[in-house]
């Protein structure tokens, strides 16, 4: 049978394991497509590479359909969020040197932490993350700005090399995506200090997205690209499949790291500091469980929030969500899929169900570290 080749980028991180799956394993294979996985050194490579039509589809912090769709941070286009990839698996840490003067907070206390971090010292906390529009950086600011008298600078740092920033010290804290906080502390040169759930129990973390022309053009590779990855996503979040996912994504062409070290993301087990005892993460990354890769519309809306955008961008931004293709796509194959596209987030401290197509979808707590809301509609109306 004659494959479609279809050229998707992405970054070497454990949240790229839906793609690396539905490739090794065949789900892509099985909708007659040949996945063609191009690593990409840095997310503005990878947003460059999409943007101008060099990648069909790519793995993509979640802010970043926002942002290019907005005409935000250099190349504009339109781009889809056709599904998510994965929610939270992200960790905040700083280096051994700072860790010396929290070591008495205890791990994943976001307020505690704040506190510690604003009585360190008068000058800035330089935190190293990804890129300017990611999920990290807005959780960062967001969590920072319950804390007035602590000065931060971002400082943008591709993923492979946070732990080189951070042992060189050219960053004080760093909020990156596993595995390579488990790397830092792999390495003795900082410590993770908590979760990026611990502030958002419930971020979207990376997507799948393509041009829009491009999933105008294509409808029935869309489909079958769409397909594979929920396959992929819902084998991925399967208990007895983790050893085996783990092996996978160790390999050479794709992470081509330890065990050890992608480990701690697949099991929720996080070592915080070398040597120390594991601690257990709840929901720290989901690929498919609790509606993981559902594009929800109202994720788009907070993200364009805290983007500045006003009424008319964040419409715009709730319209990448292609909420519309994925119940038309993947209802058929036995999704379980929401009864609305948008929700109140933050709203929920315990698993909670709603009502969905097959009656069976319990979402994860979602609650803000503030205990804040965020009421999408209310927002899109200014």
């Amino acid at each position: 049978m004659t494959r479609t080749v279809l050229n998707c980028g992405y970054v070497p991180l454990v949240d790229s394991a839906p793609l690396i799956i539905a490739h090794e394993l065949g789900f892509a294979a099985e909708e007659g497509l040949e996945l063609n996985l191009v690593r990409q050194p840095s997310w503005s490579a990878l947003r460059d590479m999409l943007g101008l039509g060099h990648l069909d589809a790519a793995q993509m912090l979640s802010p970043m359909p926002v942002a290019m769709t907005l005409g935000l941070g250099g190349l504009s286009a339109r781009i889809d969020t056709l599904m998510g990839l994965s929610a939270n698996g992200t960790v905040f840490g700083v280096t051994t040197r700072l860790a010396q003067h929290l070591e008495q907070i205890t791990f994943g206390d976001p307020h505690a932490l704040l506190a510690g971090l604003e009585a360190w010292g008068p000058r800035p906390l330089r935190v190293g993350v990804p890129f300017p529009f990611s999920m990290h950086r807005l959780l960062l600011s967001y969590w920072t700005a319950a804390a007035p008298g602590l000065a931060v600078e971002s400082v943008t740092v591709p993923p492979p090399r946070m732990a080189e920033a951070v042992a060189q010290g050219h960053v004080d804290a760093f909020w990156v995506g596993e595995p390579w906080g488990s790397d830092i502390v792999a390495r003795g040169v900082g410590d993770i200090v908590m979760a990026g759930s611990h502030v958002w129990g419930f971020a979207p973390e990376k997507v799948l997205a393509a041009r829009h022309d491009w999933t105008v053009d294509n409808p029935e590779t869309t489909q079958k690209l769409m397909r594979a990855v929920y396959q992929a996503s819902r084998w991925l979040d399967l208990e007895e499949n983790k050893p085996l996912a783990v092996e996978m994504l160790g390999r050479s062409e794709h992470l081509n790291l330890s065990h050890e070290v992608i480990e701690p993301a697949v099991t929720g087990m996080l070592t915080p500091t070398a040597g120390a005892d594991p601690i257990r993460v709840e929901h720290f990354l989901m690929f498919h469980d609790h509606a993981a890769s559902f594009p929800w519309r109202s994720q788009a809306a907070w993200i364009a929030k805290q983007l500045g955008a006003d009424s008319a961008g964040t419409a715009a931004a709730m319209s990448c969500c292609r909420t519309d293709l994925y119940r038309k796509y993947l209802g058929p194959i036995g999704a379980d899929l929401p009864g609305a596209s948008e929700k109140v987030e933050g709203a929920m401290n315990e698993k909670t169900a709603v009502a969905s197509s097959r009656g069976q979808m319990i979402l994860a707590p979602d609650a803000f570290f503030d205990g804040r809301t965020f009421d999408f509609s209310s927002n899109a109306a200014e």
